[in-house]
């Protein structure tokens, strides 16, 4: 057995699916005004979301916008094309002649490296960083259910979605008899407790926050939180048959994922836009027991997005003619999907949090929309610049370089390939 693992060389353009790439390249979007939200430090919170008091129409309609469709909605989507791409990862491994074993070591390295990453994301700029997250569900999710077959993944994937389903039906059951007297008055939990530490003007406070904080948002989403774990699963099961490289055979069920899990998800998005804009007069305590329903169809939504886009990316692909310069872009922010999602921290925290310059002091909801927009086009334009200049993604590149390092310490070989990145088969915000 070799005393490394083999490193096959970055997959060219030609064998890429579109698909995944399309799917991470747009999705960030969603991110970025999902994640810009917690930099409005100035502003008074205290309802059922992190979301302020909308000042205006234009605040009430970002608000809306981003509770129904953005709001724990991304973050399933990219946990599913997580495991989407652990399977990618080892099967072109495996293909080349890679033990299984030295293939499951380098999927650990690569999760814990992640986990790394997440870290020093934490100290050095984001409180609510997800790759630790991904990467702690990456080693307990493989270590149990990566060599399973496909009935165990489904099977536990719907276990985890019944129980975020009867813990969501709990909630709404309840709701009608929650007392706001009997919490106290305080209005359930703070929200924005959780991240006080932008509108501390320390930058070492801050950051000693961001860390003692980290732990529990990696546990919380990555395991606790059910979304993440279910969506992964349900990612290992659809790579296992291709179904985003080869949207052409599963048409029936890309259609049937995208009508149904938008429709769910949007619809299950209704009831807290709603109470965040007035219209449905809950308590705060009433308001964040909508958190679990609000969560089980965001893993809905997370997937149909995923399906309509591999729908889209079918379209474009059955044309035969190459891709626009604003689907390869887009794919180009994909296939750098760990650098971009990095660089939109970058953008943010030390423009927009007390510590650092503090603009979004002066700013309200839809400003911070269209600064999250901004954000992501800025990314989306580097993403094509180092496409056109056969660049990879800094972060991919040193995930990849650290990832592939054996016991000896020595990096595997490489057999070539294009310059767009290491075969789809990096881990992702």
């Amino acid at each position: 057995m070799s005393r490394h693992t083999a490193a096959l060389g970055p997959t060219s353009a030609s064998e890429r699916a579109l698909a995944p790439d399309l799917a991470r390249g747009f999705m960030l979007l969603f991110i970025a005004l999902a994640n810009t939200v917690w930099y409005l430090w100035a502003a008074p919170r205290g309802g059922a979301t992190m979301h302020p008091e909308p000042g205006g129409a234009l605040d009430a309609a970002a608000q809306f916008f981003t509770v129904m469709a953005v709001d724990m909605r991304s973050y399933p989507m990219f946990a599913f094309l997580f495991g989407y791409g652990m399977v990618q990862l080892a099967t072109r491994q495996e293909a080349a002649g890679t033990a299984v074993r030295e293939v499951n070591a380098l999927l650990r390295r690569r999760n814990l490296w992640l986990i790394v990453f997440g870290f020093f994301h934490a100290l050095l700029l984001w409180i609510g960083d997800v790759l630790g997250a991904y990467g702690l569900a990456g080693l307990l999710l493989g270590w149990l259910f990566f060599r399973r077959r496909d009935v165990t993944l489904l099977v536990w994937g719907a276990v985890l979605t019944a129980l975020m389903a009867l813990l969501a039906a709990f909630s709404l059951l309840a709701l009608p008899f929650v007392d706001e007297a009997a919490t106290g008055g305080q209005g359930g939990f703070d929200l924005s407790a959780s991240a006080a530490n932008i509108g501390d003007t320390s930058p070492l406070s801050a950051a000693l926050e961001r860390v003692a904080f980290w732990p529990l948002v990696s546990v919380g989403q990555g395991l606790l939180g059910l979304a993440v774990p279910a969506a992964i699963l349900f990612g290992y099961w659809a790579a296992r048959r291709r179904i985003l490289e080869e949207p052409g055979r599963h048409l029936v069920l890309l259609r049937w994922a995208a009508v149904a899990g938008v429709t769910v998800g949007w619809l299950g998005g209704l009831p807290l836009a709603l109470t965040q804009l007035g219209v449905w007069e809950l308590s705060p305590t009433q308001g964040q027991m909508l958190t679990m329903p609000h969560m089980l169809t965001g893993l809905f939504c997370g997937v149909g997005y995923v399906a309509l886009i591999a729908l889209v990316a079918h379209r474009i692909q059955e044309r035969g003619r190459a891709p626009g310069v604003v689907v390869t872009a887009l794919g180009a922010t994909g296939k750098r999907s760990l650098s971009s999602y990095l660089a939109q921290s970058v953008l943010c925290a030390p423009i927009l949090a007390a510590w650092g310059l503090g603009l979004a002091a002066h700013m309200s909801s839809w400003t911070m929309f269209l600064y999250a927009t901004g954000v992501w086009l800025v990314t989306v334009v580097a993403a094509h610049a180092m496409e056109r200049a056969g660049r990879r993604g800094p972060a991919e590149a040193l995930l990849r370089r650290l990832s592939y390092r054996g016991p000896t310490g020595a990096v595997g070989p490489s057999s070539g390939g294009g310059p767009a990145g290491d075969h789809q088969e990096r881990t992702t915000p």
